[in-house]
């Protein structure tokens, strides 16, 4: 992540150098080629107006707030969000929590308050769905009026469309990764699918098999097919590793909690603690459960060998995609 770029959290005032810009305005959770859309208009007007270029988003998920007792498999996680958007190119991400008490404000008083008050903004980029306020009574025409009134400029965008017509959604590729297809995920995401997370300890078997592996515990709600995929893992220092990840149980060893277990080809050290990244890049197979540790070894093998195969041939499927998996 650029150093120039601010993630502002809480109510962290905001830099006077900020002050004046255009904000993008969503959660834009997996910051999709539909968000990118939506962002990418935004850059183009900061670009134009000679201006900083800010996202406004929201944590936690509205929908975590209204509907508590629905887990929400989120595709990325506040941290990871700003690294997609700094890598996009924009100056810095305001982080709105979001509250019952938030969700109450009436729609003028979103304007005014936090477009107008807090983020002093020139220009406002939004979906053409976007509504805000209580009851959402805020919608594309009240913004587009409360601009004229108060000074700012408001772009509206279209609903995008994949090479089928259809919409990209967050929602989409949540079903497409619970079914294991992160390759179709990445096609709609624009970069290969990626997750963040501290190494943590473990039992060691992996490394008693032969396979030492860097764990990491996801959120309850990750909602990952289990299964054994091709991935690359890059370092809290950038560096980069090829390997295969096991995501599940471990049906033959415990059957635990789910985790992250990632063999990383043609490396030894030591990873705990470190904040790392795994992308991912094809799924090889679901999890299975087998006899015994020795015809557990010899598939790992084949994982092994199919990874490499799988991962040899990859390319960067736009500029985000190569600045976050290569």
């Amino acid at each position: 992540m650029s150093e120039a770029f601010r993630h502002i959290t809480g109510r962290e005032p905001l830099d006077a150098a900020f002050r004046g810009g255009v904000v993008a305005i969503g959660n834009f959770d997996g910051v999709h080629r539909g968000h990118q859309a939506v962002l990418g208009r935004a850059l183009e007007e900061a670009q134009r107006r000679g201006a900083p270029a800010l996202v406004l988003t929201f944590e936690p998920h509205p929908r975590t707030v209204f509907r508590p007792d629905v887990p929400l498999f989120m595709l990325t996680a506040p941290a990871m969000k700003a690294r997609l958007l700094a890598a996009l190119g924009f100056d810095a991400m305001v982080e709105q929590p979001f509250t019952r008490d938030f969700a109450a404000l009436s729609a003028e008083s979103f304007v005014t308050d936090v477009l107008e008050a807090r983020l002093g903004v020139g220009h406002a980029v939004t979906g053409f769905d976007f509504h805000f306020g209580k009851d959402r009574r805020g919608g594309p025409a009240f913004l587009m009026e409360s601009g004229a009134r108060h000074g700012f400029g408001v772009t509206l965008v279209d609903a995008f469309r994949d090479e089928g017509a259809e919409v990209v959604s967050s929602s989409r590729i949540r079903g497409l990764l619970e079914a294991g297809d992160v390759a179709q995920a990445a096609g709609l995401l624009g970069y290969r699918f990626t997750v963040e997370a501290e190494v943590t300890g473990c039992q060691k078997l992996g490394r008693t098999l032969g396979f030492p592996t860097a764990n990491m515990k996801l959120p309850p709600q990750f909602a990952l097919k289990h299964g054994i995929y091709a991935v690359r893992f890059r370092r809290q220092d950038g560096t980069l590793h090829d390997g295969v990840a096991s995501y599940g149980r471990r049906p033959t060893v415990d059957d635990g909690a789910p985790l992250l277990e990632t063999f990383l080809f043609d490396f030894s050290g030591d990873l705990y603690g470190e904040a790392c990244r795994v992308s991912f890049f094809g799924f090889l197979r679901g999890e299975e459960k087998f006899d015994g540790l020795e015809t557990l070894v010899a598939q790992m093998k084949r994982d092994d060998a199919e990874a490499r195969t799988l991962l040899s041939g990859v390319r960067p499927l736009s500029d985000l995609d190569a600045r976050i998996a290569f």
